[in-house]
């Protein structure tokens, strides 16, 4: 078993760890938002199946591999069954690059890091694999040969590609504060007194603003949910979709939001750390936690990291049954007249701090709070007086033809 102790190995081992650990976790992310749907409602939710319904998702998934799998006659039936596979695929390996908990020393003296994959362009990896995700939506509604699909498809091109820069501007912001692309290095430049010891949330909160909301537009949640409008679309790019096929959609939509999830808590909420600066209060539990080398400390920062996922997880699902969806009109013109220029105005103010030399320090969150009061003067200022409701009719210029 010494080949577990190498870093090939236990990469090997964590990533099938990992894999099993997420499928499960789509699987009850399912039951987690029917519950949260249900408390949101005033009813119950699932609780028949099993004690509590904690069996439901088993029945679900047994029922949805079961269904009738119909293929209709006129699709393109490679693309067809090639796009779910893509979709899921994409999803499920963005977890790759994640930092999960730090380092492990073997009794040999051998460290692992607690990482599938430490790559130098560990971020550009992220967006990459971020922009994937919508060759699967596409070629999904563009193979299925039915016009709500198509639709479906193209808006999903549209809100994906759109999202995507704001999402990138988000990212770039920590890249310039850490100057590291290592995903494992910024964890640690939020973490240790020397490189400054502050989340990255606490210096930019207009920057993790742009990133959650860019992340909801790429998983197609809610208010983001245009590709699949049922008012609109039927059901979208999966409208002709049936049996695992069909729920192959759903399990990689719950897949980004955990992946999304990890990286969000990666750039901008510490990692696995307990809470903010506290790598400055010299405790030595704190320490421990920290940057502890044992089996327990890593098993505890891998549970941290779950945690702060788990609490996203709940906002993305507490914002959907809070928000009503947009028009797609309003999703674009959010996009590119308000994230994009708050973007470029945030990479601007952490350009101009990395040259003074002030990235981490307070001017960094007090210039994300004089852009947000020039965002607020400026919607102020754009907005319309009212100046009553009109009770007479306008006149009926004369000279016209008709009545």
């Amino acid at each position: 078993m010494d080949w577990l102790k190498t870093q090939l190995g236990f990469s090997v081992l964590l990533m099938v760890a990992i894999i099993g650990v997420m499928m499960t976790l789509v699987a009850y992310c399912i039951y987690f938002e029917r519950k949260v749907a249900a408390y949101v409602q005033d009813r119950r939710g699932p609780n028949r199946v099993g004690p509590m319904g904690l069996l439901q998702p088993m029945a679900d998934g047994i029922k949805m591999f079961f269904k009738e799998d119909f293929i209709p006659a006129k699709v393109d039936r490679g693309l067809f069954l090639l796009a779910p596979a893509v979709i899921f695929i994409v999803a499920m390996i963005g977890f790759a690059v994640i930092p999960w908990g730090g380092q492990i020393e073997f009794a040999s003296g051998r460290r692992v890091s607690v990482q599938v994959a430490s790559l130098d362009i560990g971020v550009l990896y992220i967006l990459a694999v971020a922009g994937l995700g919508v060759y699967g939506i596409v070629l999904g509604g563009w193979a299925s040969n039915n016009k709500y699909a198509f639709y479906g498809g193209m808006r999903a091109a549209a809100q994906l590609l759109s999202y995507e820069v704001p999402m990138a501007m988000a990212i770039l912001i920590v890249v310039l504060t850490s100057g590291e692309l290592r995903l494992e290095r910024i964890v640690a430049a939020q973490m240790l007194p020397e490189s400054g010891g502050c989340w990255n949330l606490l210096l930019h909160p207009l920057g993790f603003f742009l990133l959650i909301i860019a992340s909801f537009a790429e998983a197609n949640r809610t208010p983001f949910d245009l590709a699949e409008a049922e008012q609109e679309l039927v059901g979208g790019y999966h409208t002709e979709y049936s049996s695992m096929k069909f729920g192959l959609f759903f399990l990689a939509e719950y897949a980004h939001m955990i992946t999304a999830s990890a990286l969000m808590v990666t750039l901008y909420l510490g990692g696995w750390e307990l809470f903010p600066f506290s790598g400055r209060l010299g405790w030595g539990w704190l320490e421990w936690l920290n940057k502890g080398t044992a089996w327990p400390a890593a098993l505890l920062r891998f549970g941290i990291v779950f945690a702060k996922i788990a609490v996203l997880i709940f906002v993305y699902m507490w914002v959907r049954w809070t928000i009503p969806r947009f028009r797609f009109d309003q999703l674009m013109r959010l996009a590119w007249k308000s994230l994009v220029p708050l973007g470029l105005a945030l990479v601007t103010l952490t350009g101009v701090l990395v040259y003074l030399d002030r990235a981490v320090s307070w001017s960094a969150p007090c210039g994300n709070l004089a852009i947000l009061a020039l965002l607020w003067l400026r919607l102020s200022c754009s907005r319309r007086p009212v100046t009553g409701r009109q009770t007479h009719m306008p006149p009926i210029p004369s000279g016209g033809g008709g009545t």
